[in-house]
């Protein structure tokens, strides 16, 4: 642990930080620690030489992902996705638990199931009166973040700013980032937005986890996307790219799948 915190100290980290799995699914494994201890705790739990990354705590509240499309022929990408997602909060009246006040929300009520084990060690907790107390803090719809389709929100120059980002990270031309924000009007004019993780080419576009989004579309835009990545791939592999068999992603995807089983899993 004191390796771990020298090179926290030696990254300017500091406390509350974002403990991550370096291989995730759905947000599993993921953590604000607040402390040293909590950290240890934390890191505890995984399965032995885990990879963990510590990354800054970005306080900003909106959260949105934004997929972004390109092939290699291309001079500019493209936006195809943009998801706003939103975190279910309590309110507390000074004197239920927070396990009462979740059970007794009308919303999350629904889904009480996965707020009760991601708030596991603070279910006892009495929330104070007026206090209003995130019962989800990661940006998964699995976690039960609620998502939204931002569509009508895509600018010109929101996708101008994440065009220059791609450009930026070698070969990257199909994947979704996932960004924290103040104020969705300056995120809309591409400024004023930190990206806290982005995803390749096993990514989806979120926004079809929309509850109101139709059956149809979902299909839609699955099938579109992955029309999407079919054409970047066949870019690359005209360029002279190797292609992966397909045993080879079967293997690896099964041996993510089991070692994610294995990661702990609450707030």
């Amino acid at each position: 642990m004191a390796e771990i915190e020298t090179a926290r100290e030696s990254g300017s980290l500091v406390y509350p930080l974002v403990a991550k799995p370096d291989i995730g699914l759905n947000g599993r494994g993921v953590k604000i620690v607040n402390s040293a201890d909590e950290l240890a705790r934390h890191l505890a739990a995984f399965p032995p030489a885990t990879k963990i990354l510590l990354q800054r705590y970005v306080r900003e509240t909106g959260e949105a992902g934004v997929f972004y499309v390109r092939k290699p022929s291309e001079a500019r990408g493209r936006i195809t996705s943009l998801t706003l997602k939103y975190f279910p909060v309590v309110v507390g009246d000074g004197h239920s638990t927070l396990r009462e006040l979740i059970l007794a929300d009308p919303h999350a009520s629904r889904r009480a199931a996965i707020y009760l084990r991601r708030n596991k060690r603070r279910l006892e907790e009495v929330v104070p009166e007026g206090e209003k107390r995130r019962i989800v803090s990661v940006g998964n719809h699995v976690r039960g973040a609620v998502f939204v389709d931002g569509e009508p929100h895509i600018t010109e120059a929101m996708t101008d700013a994440f065009d220059r980002v791609a450009k930026d990270i070698e070969e990257f031309y199909f994947g979704r980032f996932d960004v924290r924000f103040a104020d969705l009007e300056a995120l809309k004019q591409g400024r004023d937005f930190t990206i806290i993780e982005y995803n390749g080419a096993s990514s989806e576009p979120t926004h079809v986890r929309d509850s109101r989004t139709p059956a149809l579309k979902v299909w839609r835009d699955f099938m579109e996307h992955w029309r999407y990545a079919y054409e970047v791939g066949a870019e690359h592999r005209a360029l002279g790219a190797r292609a992966v068999p397909l045993k080879e992603i079967v293997r690896i995807l099964r041996a993510e799948q089991a070692l994610v089983k294995q990661y702990p899993d609450e707030e």
